[in-house]
């Protein structure tokens, strides 16, 4: 048990976390005659190890992602969730959002595709609430910062609050309030391509380049957020704000995600500071899952597909979930740490 526990740590510190990188870094920026107990000093080395460490996750991470995904697209997904019911279809449809797009604005336009599929409304939104914020992604990164118990819990919990928030859509009878182009939208089921294996790890590659040149400007502000909380804002401040003092610290980090454009690659250095500075568990999970599910860009181009009612059902949900969610995290703190 001892051996496994052991290995388990070097790997959440040395593969993903790169403590190594860390201190290498540490080594060439002090031999730069740069003073890393400084507040410039830290912030240059946060940035940058941050930077060179979510940089190369991002590209490992999603090359594995896509090669599993290009086993699922769109049509044999909809084949697959065409084969259950009931809460089944739910939990297969949220399972299936694991291994799909990176963040909201990508996971709208399958979503919008299975909806004009026929396929029930409550298993859309299962897929469309699963979609950005829990992936194979997420789970790694989230060992790499909080350890492997807090990731599954994150991602379990996560892949619970699509499969009710799905359900409850669906027991609402919300169909009218889909957009009428999307219910008399034809579709005409077309098989998949056989690739094979060289096509596939050229598909991976071309998702690597397309996410990269997505996604690496967001990790350049959230590694600089990230290097301005962890070495300029004081900790009295942090854990003022999100810490154990504050009841409603969950709600406000739930309310300053929402409107933010983010993804996991881009909240996790944030998470790292705030995590450093004091803030709590719960908070933090609860501002990364707002900010990863329900941003701006992805709600304007969702009102296209639904009606107002039905679009502030799906946000209310999602918001309350994850509110929940933060404060069952912050209750069970000690025992995931």
């Amino acid at each position: 048990m001892e051996i496994l526990e052991t290995i388990l740590i070097f790997i959440q510190n040395q593969i993903l976390g790169m403590k190594w990188l860390n201190e290498f870094l540490g080594n060439i920026l002090s031999g730069l005659g740069i003073d890393l107990n400084t507040r410039l000093g830290g912030s240059i080395q946060f940035f940058i190890y941050d930077v060179i460490k979510i940089t190369i996750l991002l590209c490992v991470l999603i090359f594995i992602i896509s090669y599993i995904q290009s086993y699922f697209p769109p049509e044999r997904s909809k084949k697959i969730l065409g084969k259950f019911h009931g809460i089944w279809a739910n939990i297969i449809s949220a399972l299936l959002g694991t291994v799909t797009p990176f963040c909201s604005c990508s996971s709208i336009p399958l979503f919008i595709g299975f909806s004009s599929a026929g396929l029930p409304l409550g298993v859309t939104f299962s897929f469309l609430i699963s979609s950005p914020m829990v992936d194979i992604g997420s789970l790694l990164l989230l060992m790499s910062i909080f350890g492997a118990k807090i990731a599954f819990a994150y991602v379990i919990i996560g892949l619970v609050i699509a499969v009710i928030g799905g359900t409850l859509i669906e027991k609402l009878h919300m169909e009218k309030y889909v957009e009428d182009f999307i219910q008399n939208a034809s579709h005409v089921d077309i098989d998949s391509p056989t690739l094979t294996r060289k096509d596939r790890i050229q598909y991976a590659k071309d998702q690597v380049m397309e996410t990269f040149k997505k996604v690496f400007p967001y990790i350049i502000i959230g590694v600089g957020i990230g290097a301005l909380i962890h070495n300029w804002i004081p900790e009295s401040w942090v854990e003022g704000i999100l810490g154990s003092k504050n009841p409603f610290g969950v709600i406000l980090a739930t309310l300053i995600g929402v409107p933010m454009y983010a993804d996991i690659f881009g909240t996790i250095p944030v998470a790292e500071a705030l995590l450093a500075k004091g803030a709590q568990l719960g908070t933090i999970l609860a501002f990364m899952m707002a900010a990863t599910t329900l941003s701006l860009p992805s709600m304007i181009m969702l009102k296209k597909a639904i009606k107002p009612k039905l679009l502030t059902l799906f946000v209310a949900i999602c918001v309350i979930g994850i509110i929940i969610v933060g404060y069952l995290f912050n209750v069970f703190h000690a025992f995931l740490i």
